[in-house]
């Protein structure tokens, strides 16, 4: 048929359920079983088949089968229970944040991807259910809060074994009329049109809305009749393509999605950038303001004070980094709307980079995103110190501990990940408002009132609903691969709801060594078949489409798989996704995870095991450095990196098998009582992870931490027509000619020994090349055991600065004397970026 056009027509539902079309375009169903529930009641089949999307559901299912539910009292019931607690949480006036930050300013959170839910696949991994999460929490807690992304067609690949085990990748058209999205109109009812342009063509952006729960979400899309093609495709993939297509993606997500926030005036005071992909939102932030009068260096103090960044790669290689000549095809126009030189805006971002044996200067997105805010953190407590270290280098003569990278260690959305079985079991023994206060520790000590039998029933009705699934998944793949009839038939029979369950499941990165398990096959072999006491192990995730290193591990295993001692008992499922994640771990009895520390920045999948009551075993990696307590889980390996990755692997593997095969596998099996029991393992860590490691004291953690005070910063700084950007940005620009000719001279007088206590006299004299000394912290810095101490030198009548420094406690001392320009309201001592050492 050649098709001229398609259309939707939506159900006219009726009136006893017609608020079902309402909640399905809120996604705060995607956290509340018993709103999916109601949908799925209607055909069980189709519901499964179209990805547990309500939308979809609902256009499927035949008039008379709507007709039928309106008519059945008890499903008239549910469906009277899940409208009330929609009402009541979209209705909700007293959130966390009106009764602790009522003066909490308005955020503009910008990521590339987002999962909320396996229907709107534009997610590849962690980063994406992170900022999903993220958001699902700032409703949650009823912050000022919209995010910004984009709307993939094809979003990331589905992902498909062939025979042999080998990861394809298919991409499937997304049919957006069929997904809880709506267009973005603004106040008069027009749909929103943004443009921008790109390498000197006009690029149109149509804006969509995704409502989750309180807040919204509005995703960019060049998909549209006025462009071209290829400007079409910009929207088509998740991380497909190449450089060039990723640099244009990095545009529209910053500056597009910068101009659909104006478009609909929605108001934001800070900005908060998930990753570099967003850093270039600063380009148009700054621009509007050169466009109203303000000059380059004032613009940029003024948007960098009401900015934040949270980078999430501890690794040098992961951080988006592009050639200028790249740069220039696709902002080579913008140094001149930002009323500045080339060279003066690509050193924002300058990273030199060694590329076929040269040395070059490079466009470093993080680097770029670190100089357009004025906070920035990591994931985990690890990541911010490994990111301190990596990026020393941007403030030189400083120490990685001064580097002004903090950290919030990330958490994940309870209610997503959490089954309906453990909530209404958690729900006995807590608060009736357990849901509103996951962050309390206190209120999860509750958890201690749950018997051994009530965990033990409730976690054997998630585990057969996990093989069932498993079974399910394994038997598709092989029909679809044209298996024999026995093997098929044999899926029937995979996993053991007796046998202790591991569950592994992440992106297919190397570091993450999924294939560690398998370093001593034969001893595996041992502990998967032991007669009285087996193990299996689940495994799913996926590759980058062009990593084949990552793929041939999911080789590997796969093929493991097959092996006649080990079929049945390792699997390894097609296809992750949010809806494999959630069964994965509400299922397991045990979360794996070994990367290579600390290439971990944080992780997240253990965390939600846990929430489940599934103990994690991992490296003392990301979260789970924080995390465990020495009841709660248990660690792989040692707290330390290794110069030798071989020596590294064999340690880790060795630590892996002793740990399981003689502290986890006897306590999982035992009959001890008390806190030698299973049940004591499953308690602590349910009780102790939870509220640790939620979403919600995540976000809280953000507010406290950086949204409220960048907020304040910000208007400090704007206030005046920007005059405190104006000063900060003329005393920067003359304090960085002027240092160069500044010198610092030191002495102390050190004796052989000392006692604690004592106090040595340090001096130092300074030519300030006509820099104010007021304007300088002359400071001597003790170095005792790599943690540093700061005292600063008071300047003397004569010119000189002087201190007397105590030495507080016993041990070696290194003491140096440096200067350091400061004036009051710089967000952190190194915002000038200039240290000189005597």
């Amino acid at each position: 048929m050649n098709v001229i056009g398609k259309v939707t027509v939506l159900p006219q539902l009726p009136a006893a359920v017609s608020r079902l079309s309402e909640l399905a375009y809120n996604v705060y169903w995607s956290w509340t079983p018993r709103a999916q529930a109601l949908y799925r009641e209607l055909d069980s089949s189709i519901w499964e088949r179209f990805q547990q999307n309500p939308v979809r559901t609902l256009l499927e299912v035949p008039r008379e089968r709507l007709e039928q539910v309106a008519a059945d009292a008890a499903y008239l019931e549910r469906y009277a229970q899940v409208m009330a607690d929609f009402d009541a949480y979209m209705g909700k006036r007293d959130t966390w944040a009106a009764r602790n930050a009522p003066d909490m300013k308005p955020v503009a959170y910008f990521s590339m991807e987002y999962a909320f839910h396996e229907s709107l696949p534009i997610y590849s991994g962690g980063l994406g259910v992170l900022a999903g999460d993220h958001c699902k929490s700032a409703s949650d807690l009823g912050i000022p809060f919209t995010a910004v992304g984009m709307l993939f067609h094809q979003g990331y690949f589905r992902q498909l074994f062939d025979k042999d085990g080998w990861q394809n990748e298919a991409y499937d058209d997304l049919d957006l009329t069929t997904l809880p999205l709506t267009p973005a109109k603004t106040a008069d009812g027009q749909e929103v049109r943004v443009s921008v342009q790109i390498a000197g063509r006009t690029v149109q952006v149509r804006v969509w809305q995704l409502q989750v729960g309180r807040i919204r979400v509005l995703l960019l899309d060049t998909n549209v009749p006025e462009n071209s093609e290829d400007d079409r495709k910009l929207t088509a993939r998740l991380y497909g393509g190449n450089q060039e297509l990723r640099v244009q993606q990095y545009v529209l997500l910053g500056v597009a999605g910068i101009r659909a926030l104006r478009a609909l005036n929605v108001p934001a005071d800070v900005y908060h950038m998930n990753e570099g992909h967003a850093a270039l939102l600063g380009l148009e932030r700054v621009r509007e303001l050169v466009a109203g009068g303000l000059d380059f260096r004032t613009a940029l103090e003024t948007v960098a004070s009401s900015t934040l960044f949270t980078t999430h790669t501890p690794v040098a290689a992961g951080n988006d980094a592009f050639a200028y000549d790249l740069m220039d095809r696709y902002i080579g126009d913008w140094p001149a709307q930002l009323a500045t030189s080339r060279d003066d805006l690509y050193a924002l971002a300058r990273h030199d980079q060694h590329w076929d044996g040269h040395l070059v200067p490079a466009f470093s997105m993080t680097v770029f995103a670190l100089n357009m805010s004025r906070a920035a953190n990591g994931v985990s407590e690890l990541h911010g110190e490994v990111s301190r270290d990596m990026w020393r280098f941007l403030y030189d003569g400083a120490e990685a501990e001064e580097v002004p990278i903090g950290h919030v260690t990330n958490g994940a959305h309870n209610l997503t990940f959490t089954s309906q079985h453990m909530r209404d079991l958690l729900s006995t023994v807590l608060p009736a408002d357990w849901t509103e206060r996951l962050e309390d520790e206190d209120m999860w000590k509750g958890v201690d009132n749950l018997s051994d039998a009530q965990l033990s029933n409730v976690q054997l009705i998630m585990k057969r609903e996990m093989i069932t699934f498993v079974r399910a998944r394994m038997r598709e793949q092989m029909l679809r691969n044209g298996a024999s009839a026995a093997d098929v038939a044999a899926t029937d029979e995979l996993l053991s709801e007796k046998a202790l369950t591991i569950g592994f499941a992440r992106r297919f990165a190397t570091y993450k060594r999924a294939t560690l398990l398998f370093r001593d096959k034969a001893r595996l072999s041992r502990i998967v078949n032991d007669p009285e006491h087996p193990v299996q192990f689940v495994f799913a995730g996926k590759a980058h489409p062009a990593d084949n290193p990552g793929k041939a591990f999911i080789q590997e295993i796969y093929k493991v798989s097959q092996e006649p001692e080990f079929r049945g008992k390792i699997v390894i499922l097609e296809n992750y996704d949010m809806n494999v994640a959630r069964h994965l771990v509400q299922g397991v009895d045990i979360w794996l995870n070994n990367p290579r520390r600390p290439l971990e920045a944080s992780g997240t999948s253990g965390m939600k095991a846990s929430f489940n009551g599934s103990p994690n075993f991992s490296v003392l990696d990301g979260w789970w450095r924080e995390g465990y307590d020495g009841t709660n889980g248990w660690p792989i390996g040692e707290e330390r990196e290794y110069a030798d990755l071989n020596v590294q692997d064999d340690a880790d593997a060795y630590s892996l098998y002793e740990t399981l095969e003689d502290v986890i596998v006897p306590r999982y099996y035992g009959t001890q009582p008390g806190e030698q029991s299973w049940a004591h393992t499953v308690r602590r860590s349910i009780e102790t992870v939870s509220p640790r490691f939620s979403m919600q004291r995540q976000v809280i953690d953000y507010v406290q931490k950086y949204y409220r005070p960048l907020a304040v910063r910000g208007a400090e700084v704007a206030a005046n027509g920007a005059q405190r950007a104006r000063d900060l940005g003329a005393w920067k620009t003359w304090v960085r000619a002027q240092w160069p000719y500044t010198t610092i001279t030191a002495q102390a007088t050190l004796p052989a020994s000392a006692q604690p206590g004592q106090t040595i006299p340090v001096t130092a004299q300074v030519n300030s090349a006509g820099i104010k000394l007021n304007e300088l912290k002359v400071e001597a810095v003790l170095n005792r055991g790599g943690h540093l101490t700061h005292h600063p030198l008071q300047v003397q009548p004569d010119g000189t600065f002087r201190a007397d420094v105590p030495l507080t406690e016993s041990g070696l001392y290194s003491v140096g004397v440096r200067m350091i320009p400061e004036v009051p309201g710089l967000s952190n001592p190194l915002e000038a970026g200039l240290i000189k050492w005597a």
